[in-house]
Parts: structure tokens; C-alpha cells; sequence
């Protein structure tokens, strides 16, 4: 009578051999790979590496603002995470930006001196 293969009975009764073995490993690594090379492909397509600013200006090659100190008043709050919805001014976007990636950025606050 011939020797069966080596195999091992799992509990719900089910047998894997050595052969199952031999085709499952190359297949799960293979997988692996697959689904990291596809990440790093949809995520390099998605944001560029270094880029802050996502959707402000993005046809000008630079973005500037100028605003005449005499036109600021008393306090004026900008932006500096690229993220508020009143850009160039500041609506505090920067918190949730922090607390998601871990950042420290804040505004930039220009105000008169007191006298």
C-alpha cells in the first residue's frame, strides 16, 4: 500500500498537504506584492509627494498675497496649512490637519503694537 503524504488534519476536518503548501505560499506572496505595488501606484497618483497646497490658485505658477498694513487693522489671522476655507485667512482647518498627520503647524498673526 503506497504512503499517503505527510498532512495535517485541521480541526474542522479538513486536510492540507505539503503540495497545498507548495502553491498557497507562492500565491499569498504574490498577492502581497500585488496589493502593496498597487498601493504605492494609487497613492503616488493621488498627492504629490512635499505638496501642501491642494486647491488654491493651482493655475499660477506661484500663489502671492500683498496686503497694505493700513488695511489690516487691529489683528489679522492668515493661513498657513493651506487647508482654511476662507484661504488666505486662517478658520482654524490647521487643528484637524494637526491631529491627523501629527503636525504643529498654527497661523500666522500680524497685529499692531500696543502702545
Amino acid at each position: 500500500m503506497p504512503a499517503c503524504p505527510m498532512a495535517v488534519v485541521h480541526s474542522s476536518g479538513v486536510r492540507l498537504t505539503k503540495e497545498h503548501f507548495l502553491v498557497a505560499v507562492p500565491v499569498a506572496v504574490l498577492s502581497a506584492a500585488a496589493g502593496f505595488l498597487l498601493s504605492r501606484y494609487l497613492s503616488s497618483r493621488t498627492c504629490k509627494k512635499g505638496h501642501v497646497n491642494a486647491s488654491f490658485s493651482k493655475d499660477s505658477p506661484k500663489v502671492v498675497h500683498s496686503f497694505d498694513m493700513e488695511d489690516i487693522g487691529t489683528k489679522a489671522v492668515y493661513c498657513r496649512c493651506w487647508k482654511s476655507k476662507k484661504f488666505p485667512f486662517c478658520d482654524g482647518a490647521h487643528t484637524k490637519h494637526n491631529e491627523e498627520t501629527g503636525d504643529n503647524v498654527g497661523p500666522l498673526i500680524i497685529k499692531k503694537k500696543d502702545v
